[in-house]
């Protein structure tokens, strides 16, 4: 039984690690295929996630959470006493954070502190601009965590920020009492006898869907770029059903809890708030490396580590990409996005990130609107006429500082004056327009 075991588990392995990758799903059936890549995107996460990393991120954002909480619960009882619903948003957020009672309840004296200094005299206008700063701040941060997972050199500009961070805010509690309005429809119909027997069940579902839909919906609208619904959809279910299963733990675990506070007495709800803000967030992160597993789970075949790539293959990526994005230009043609260029040519998504954002500060190409407006295309920076491969590597050659204390012109003139004429002889002899090629 033992020996079977083994055999078993190291078949599992060789073929999660071997076989699966060699699987022609374009002649499967449509949920074995939905499997597969379901497999694929978690071997993927596994593979490519850096768990301390990841808790390093998590740390972070525990951080900032903590310096923001307190703001965001007050801009957001704004809004929600600008539309008489207050108490609706307070029993949605004690409803949701069972777990964290002691911390609300606390939270709410400032809150109300809060809000009566930004009302009130000078303050008025710097309070309410200082709340909203910290709050857009956070979702900031947040952003960045995403888009460092998605390979997003550049996040949303001051302006967008400013205007998505406020939009979402003032959806928060409208969200809060459409939920609340909609518990208490299930709860009236369930004490209907033949209904309620229907209805029974969807109320055990109901938080575990609501929370999937939260996290869905940041996996898909936080980060600077397009993320495909069934990706974030994907890692949405499994984010929001391991946040709602620690949840349980986390409440279910009072007897452990009331043993803490016996030790650290009042004092006991704060490292427990950030042990559970910590892991939440840690859950969370998680969700975004499944999010784009899944999205590029197609590109694993050619997807590389992208660290020890060698001089001479990294010059081919940057030629190619200038020369795919410049015939585009030249043809009248809708210009490339990242994705594109990634997914069309089989370039490791990373590699092509690194490079295309290497072409922009080197002034070759610059970023312009796609039919997407959330992601970015991309188009020659200058004149066609004059980008020849010479020029390019020139520019990359030149590109960044050369203020040393190396003496090129006396202890290493020769060798400087080597690059200078192989440098020369490149011009001379690839003079080639890039679009020609």
């Amino acid at each position: 039984m033992i020996n079977k075991i083994k055999w078993l588990i190291r078949r599992i392995i060789h073929f999660l690690t071997y076989e699966i990758w060699n699987v022609d799903t374009n002649g499967i059936g449509f949920l074995r295929k939905i499997l597969y890549n379901i497999l694929k995107a978690f071997v993927l996460t596994y593979r490519k996630i850096n768990f301390g990393k990841i808790n390093d991120r998590a740390a972070a954002l525990t951080y900032r959470t903590l310096l923001a909480i307190v703001p965001l619960l007050a801009v957001l009882f704004a809004i929600a006493r600008g539309f008489g619903f207050q108490n609706i948003v307070q029993g949605e957020l004690f409803g949701y954070f069972a777990g964290q009672r002691e911390v609300l309840t606390k939270a709410m004296t400032f809150v109300d502190k809060s809000l009566e200094y930004a009302k009130s005299g000078v303050f008025v206008g710097v309070g309410v601009i200082m709340l909203l700063y910290t709050v857009v701040s956070l979702l900031g941060n947040i952003e960045d965590n995403f888009n460092k997972v998605w390979k997003v050199k550049e996040g949303r500009s001051y302006y967008r920020q400013f205007t998505d961070y406020v939009a979402l805010i003032l959806i928060a509690p409208v969200f809060m009492v459409c939920n609340a309005g909609l518990s208490l429809f299930i709860n009236a119909v369930s004490d209907l006898n033949i209904i309620g027997i229907v209805v029974s069940p969807v109320l055990k579902i109901t938080p575990f869907a609501i929370t999937i839909l939260l996290f869905t919906f940041l996996y898909i609208y936080i980060p600077n770029t397009r993320i495909k619904f069934s990706s974030g959809l994907f890692a949405g279910i499994v984010a929001g059903t391991a946040f709602q299963i620690f949840q349980g733990l986390y409440i279910g675990g009072q007897i452990w809890i009331s043993k803490y506070n016996a030790i650290y007495g009042s004092f006991a709800a704060l490292p427990l708030l950030l042990l559970w803000m910590q892991l939440s967030w840690y859950i969370c992160l998680i969700g975004v490396e499944l999010s784009f597993s899944y999205q590029n789970v197609k590109k694993f075949n050619f997807e590389r580590d992208t660290k020890d790539i060698s001089r001479r293959y990294k010059d081919l990526v940057i030629l190619s990409i200038m020369t795919l994005i410049t015939k585009r230009f030249r043809n009248g043609e809708k210009p490339f996005t990242a994705d594109e260029l990634s997914g069309t040519y089989k370039i490791p998504t990373q590699l092509t990130s690194d490079i295309i954002y290497l072409l922009i500060q080197a002034g070759l190409i610059v970023e312009t609107p796609s039919e997407d407006h959330r992601i970015q295309a991309y188009v020659p920076a200058l004149d066609i006429n004059i980008i020849t491969v010479a020029y390019v590597f020139d520019k990359i050659d030149k590109f960044g500082t050369e203020d040393y204390n190396i003496n090129e012109n006396d202890e290493f003139k020769e060798e400087w004056n080597i690059i200078e004429n192989i440098r020369k002889q490149m011009k001379e002899n690839y003079s080639i327009l890039v679009c020609d090629l």
